[in-house]
């Protein structure tokens, strides 16, 4: 079985999705409750653009006790494809479930405000946006203010008179 699952994720790595579906396929239906398998799955469905497809199978590795930074992935995943297909308040919940288990993550934050940008929550998709690049941006420009981004991304409506 590890065998098989490795030989996909490098068939997917080297570009051959399709071969690594098959394998993964086969690997899912042989091991339901293999969170791993449901997650390479899931990801190679939605590197084949087939993202309906893969939200089965992320959902299914979430709840199936993936954990580390591939449920970290998995949040990801199934948040951008949610928002990819349109879903984009189901993305905002499965995307700020990963904030709550992941509240360090960058990644997951920023999908998150993309997903609130696309239901009309800008101010805090912008907040989510300012606080990651003042904490991970080594531009020296943006470092010298780093600071001054973190204090107003949170008071983007305030004036101070």
């Amino acid at each position: 079985m590890r065998d098989d699952l490795a030989r996909a994720i490098r068939l997917r790595k080297e570009g051959r999705a399709e071969e690594a579906r098959t394998i993964l396929l086969e690997l899912v239906a042989e091991r339901p409750d293999d969170p791993q398998a449901q997650y390479q799955c899931a990801w190679v469905h939605d590197s084949l653009g087939r993202e309906r497809e893969a939200v089965p199978f992320y959902e299914r590795a979430i709840v199936g006790g993936l954990s580390g930074k591939e449920l970290e992935g998995a949040f990801v995943g199934l948040g951008s494809t949610c928002r990819s297909l349109g879903e984009y308040r189901k993305a905002v919940e499965v995307l700020g479930e990963g904030v709550a288990r992941f509240p360090q993550s960058h990644v997951v934050r920023v999908f998150l405000a993309m997903a609130l940008y696309n239901v009309g929550e800008h101010r805090d998709a912008t907040e989510l946006l300012l606080r990651a690049l003042a904490e991970t941006s080594a531009d020296p420009e943006i470092f010298a203010y780093k600071e001054a981004i973190a204090f107003y991304a949170g008071r983007l409506d305030e004036t101070w008179d």
